[in-house]
C-alpha cells in the first residue's frame, strides 16, 4: 500500500444555498437500499439523516412486510417494495442512492448490491452490507454512475484482504489502497475520518467518540447521499458529510455527553448544523 501523491485537499466545507423558488424536486430524490426483518432500524436512520440532509424525497426499498413500519417510522419518506421492477422505476427517478445498511449477508444481497451497480446511472454510497458483499475488491468496481464507499477499519480491512489492525497502523496507506482498488471515492471512517478520490485526500477534524454507537454511520450514509442528491460532487459531498456529522456530534456531547449520545440523536443535530 503506497501513500498517496497530492498534499491535502482543501474541500468546500460551506453547505450549498438553497433557491428561494426550490421546491422538493430541486432538492433531488435519494433512494434507500436498507433494512430487513432483523435490522429495520438501518434504513430508518438513513432516511431520516438524508431528510435532514436538505434532500426533497426520500424513498425507501424494502420487503414489502416491512413497508409499513418505515411509514410509521418515518411518515416523511416514501417506501417502495423490493421487487426487480419497483426497484428497476426508482432507480431511473432517483438522484442518488445509498445502498447497504441492515441489508444482511448471502447471495441474495450480493446479486441486489450488483444489480443497482449495473442498473443505477447517479452517485451511489455503498456501506455497510454492501461493502461486505463486495469483499473482498480484486479490481475497480464496474458501474454507470459514480461510486462512493464508507467502510468503517473491519469493512476496509475485509475489502483489501488484510487484517483490521493493518489498517489502523496505517490508515492513509489503506485510504489510497482502497481508492486505487475500488476506483471510487472512499470514506476511511474512525478517529480522524479519511476521505479520498484520485491523488486527493481529506483528514477530518471534527466528532468525538460519541460517534461510537450503533448506527451512526447508517446516518453518515444518509446524509452524504442528501449531499449527492443536491449536486455537489463525490469527494466535495464525502468531505462535507463527514465534517457535518461530526460537528453535529460535538454540539451533542455538550448536552447529553460522550456516552449518552445515540444515533437517533443525530439526524436532527445535522440540521441544527447545516447552515
Amino acid at each position: 500500500m503506497g501513500p498517496l501523491v497530492s498534499a491535502a485537499a482543501r474541500p468546500d466545507l460551506r453547505w450549498p444555498a438553497r433557491p428561494r423558488a426550490g421546491h422538493k424536486g430541486t432538492f433531488g430524490t435519494v433512494l434507500v437500499v436498507a433494512g430487513s426483518h432483523d435490522m429495520l432500524g438501518a434504513a430508518v436512520l438513513v432516511a431520516t439523516a438524508a431528510l435532514r440532509g436538505g434532500a426533497g424525497l426520500v424513498q425507501v426499498c424494502v420487503p414489502r412486510a416491512l413497508q409499513p413500519f418505515v411509514a410509521m417510522a418515518q411518515p416523511c419518506a416514501t417506501t417502495l417494495s423490493r421487487t426487480a421492477a419497483a426497484l428497476r422505476a426508482a432507480l431511473e427517478r432517483a438522484s442518488a442512492v445509498v445502498v447497504g445498511p441492515g441489508l444482511g449477508s448471502g447471495a441474495a444481497v450480493r446479486a441486489l448490491v450488483r444489480r443497482i451497480l449495473r442498473t443505477s446511472t447517479v452517485p451511489v454510497v455503498l456501506d455497510a452490507d454492501a461493502l461486505n458483499a463486495l469483499a473482498p475488491l480484486r479490481r475497480p468496481l464496474v458501474a454507470r454512475g459514480p461510486l462512493v464507499l464508507t467502510p468503517h477499519p473491519g469493512e476496509a480491512g475485509r475489502l483489501l484482504g488484510i487484517p483490521t489492525a493493518a489498517v489502523q497502523a496505517d490508515r492513509r496507506a489503506a485510504l489510497a489502497a482502497l481508492v486505487v482498488r475500488s476506483g471510487a471515492t472512499v470514506v476511511l471512517k474512525g478517529q480522524g475520518t479519511l476521505v479520498g478520490a484520485g491523488a486527493q485526500w481529506f483528514r477530518n477534524r471534527t466528532g468525538n467518540p460519541g460517534l461510537g454507537t450503533g448506527g451512526s454511520g447508517d446516518v453518515l450514509a444518509g446524509l452524504l447521499g442528501a449531499l449527492l442528491a443536491q449536486g455537489l460532487e463525490p469527494f466535495r459531498a464525502a468531505c462535507l458529510a463527514v465534517h457535518t456529522h461530526g460537528r453535529a456530534a460535538d454540539r451533542l456531547v455538550r448536552r447529553v455527553g460522550e456516552a449518552g449520545l445515540i444515533a437517533s440523536d443525530l439526524p436532527l443535530a445535522i440540521a441544527a448544523v447545516a447552515r
